[in-house]
């Protein structure tokens, strides 16, 4: 089942005891909290790990101003992009040599591929980073709404437990990474 933002906001003070919201702009206490605090919680939780639903690829569009220094071209990183994971050329999503810089990405090559994390819709998130998400909420809304400060780091900790379990769920859907390039595998076949 597919939860909105307020939907999972909802779920968030409901952990915590106080009454859900309808909306961001409904005029209670709560959805002003949810609404300052939804974005950057869940843009930092994205951010905070490489999840494969979140992890996408894309080609660069090169600017027509090159970078000041250290390299001789400039692209223009997407709207929805959170990090940068690698990027590559020729095909190769990785193994080039790059900078971000300003919401650009600087680099050599005349074209590049870009693996990056970027913001899904919450339609689009699976149920175990709905459930951190929820988590982390709940933890972040718990002194504004309750103040209880004791309460929320008990929440913060029971968050970062959370937090862990998605990791490992979400590690389990692609192949072990390999070492494919290490100088003493090479040193040995000399």
């Amino acid at each position: 089942m597919a939860l909105s933002n307020i939907a999972l906001c909802s779920r968030a003070l409901i952990r915590l005891g106080a009454a859900p919201i309808s909306s961001f702009d409904d005029g209670t206490a709560e959805s002003e909290i949810a609404g300052a605090l939804y974005g950057p919680v869940r843009d930092a939780l994205l951010s905070a790990y490489s999840w494969s639903f979140a992890t996408g690829q894309v080609s660069l569009n090169e600017l027509e101003t090159p970078p000041v220094a250290d390299y001789q071209r400039a692209f223009q990183l997407p709207s929805d992009f959170l990090r940068g994971l690698s990027a590559g050329a020729g095909g190769r999503g990785r193994g080039l040599n790059y900078r971000i810089a300003r919401n650009l990405l600087h680099s050599n090559a005349d074209a590049v591929t870009l693996t990056y994390i970027f913001r899904p819709e919450e339609e689009e998130f699976p149920p175990y980073f709905d459930s951190v998400l929820i988590s982390r909420l709940s933890a972040e809304f718990c002194i504004p709404v309750t103040e209880n400060t004791s309460r929320a780091e008990s929440l913060f900790r029971m968050a970062d437990v959370e937090f862990q379990r998605a990791r490992q769920i979400d590690a389990q859907q692609d192949s072990p990474v390999q070492i494919e390039d290490f100088s003493l595998i090479k040193a040995r076949e000399s």
